[in-house]
């Protein structure tokens, strides 16, 4: 389990944000919004063991990330960052071995049970195909999909995933957030940021969200996201409406303080 008891965030003096309790299990993914500036970067770099909290902790399979050497916090727990075009033109392969890097000694080259692996995580994704593509003339989801890939070479059970639609056209889009319904099957856990509320209807089991310096909101995506709360947030009047199909979507007030009557999903 991933565990932030307490946790206060923030940079030299400056505290971020506060008063945080948060869980993550495996199967379970956490959905993490909040404005922009809100501290959803600091809060992630800090479960990373990146920078250390101000006050509380972060436990991390029962122990606490001071306590865990850099090698146990990557067998433990992976980072897939925002895609974007690298400066080497790296092959798709050589980009996923990277993540064998926790398996291995210093200086030590990639061995025949790492390719596989690199191999086998693509293949899990189902862009096998793609391995001795060059990572920069793929498409944005690819590349995606790619780092996510990076990430099950370490063979960590959690997952940390920073904005992982973000830029990305309507096909793509779709296509990461199977992929992490799928992950989440698969047993992995999975803490993800996004400036779009829709989605943690569609793949959260919980729901963080963080305004004012403080945890806003936390529970299922029904108790946290509620019109009410995400106007209060945003700065922005809007309801929860369900489609016929059943989903949840947030969708504007008209000027007479009503839904808008539509099925147009209204994105943070």
């Amino acid at each position: 389990m991933l565990e932030a008891r307490d946790l206060a965030v923030g940079y030299g003096s400056r505290i971020v944000s506060s008063g945080i309790n948060l869980t993550l299990a495996r199967s379970e993914v956490l959905c993490l919004l909040g404005p922009n500036g809100a501290g959803k970067t600091t809060l992630f770099k800090t479960l990373l063991g990146l920078i250390p909290p101000k006050a509380g902790e972060v436990r991390l399979a029962g122990r606490p990330i001071e306590a865990l050497s850099r090698t146990e916090m990557a067998r433990t727990i992976a980072y897939v960052p925002q895609a974007q075009v690298m400066e080497f033109a790296y092959s798709v392969l050589d980009l996923v071995l990277m993540g064998r890097t926790a398996h291995l000694g210093p200086f030590a080259a990639p061995r025949a049970v790492d390719r596989d692996r690199a191999r086998a995580a693509l293949a899990g994704l189902g862009i096998l195909d793609l391995a001795d593509a060059d990572a920069n003339r793929i498409s944005g989801g690819q590349r995606q999909l790619v780092l996510v890939a990076r990430a099950l070479a370490q063979d960590a059970p959690f997952l940390v995933m920073d904005e992982p639609t973000a830029s990305l056209d309507l096909a793509n889009r779709l296509l990461v957030l199977d992929r992490v319904r799928r992950l989440r099957e698969q047993n992995f856990g999975i803490v993800l940021s996004t400036h779009d509320p829709d989605q943690a209807h569609e793949v959260a089991n919980r729901v963080a969200m963080i305004a004012g310096g403080r945890l806003a909101a936390y529970g299922s995506p029904e108790e946290a996201l509620t019109g009410e709360r995400l106007s209060a947030v945003y700065g922005v009047a809007v309801t929860i409406e369900r489609t016929p199909s059943g989903r949840a979507v947030v969708v504007p007030f008209d000027q007479q303080g009503e839904g808008s009557g539509n099925e147009a999903a209204f994105h943070l």
